[in-house]
């Protein structure tokens, strides 16, 4: 982490099975506690953030589906007319 980077306290409650098994695999990667919870959380919003990008897209998608069938439909029948 770069000196420009600032860090935020947070007050964190984890359910007790999470927090354990937490605490194994810290041991064995042998990562500090706070940096493996960030690294937890930084693919999690990489996660949900492709799921809202893909959401997004198959909405959009489906709005403009409709028109881009009526475009064919006129390229196809200017096709016909040649």
């Amino acid at each position: 982490m770069s000196q420009k980077e600032k860090m935020k306290n947070l007050s964190l409650k984890l359910e007790d099975d999470i927090f354990q098994e937490t605490e194994k695999i810290v041991t064995k990667v042998k990562k500090n506690r706070n940096r493996y919870i960030n690294e937890a959380i930084e693919f999690y919003n990489r996660l949900h953030r492709r799921k809202l990008l893909a959401k997004q897209l198959s909405k959009e998608s489906k709005i403009v589906a409709k028109d881009s069938m009526v475009v064919l439909a006129e390229f196809e029948k200017l096709k016909d007319e040649d």
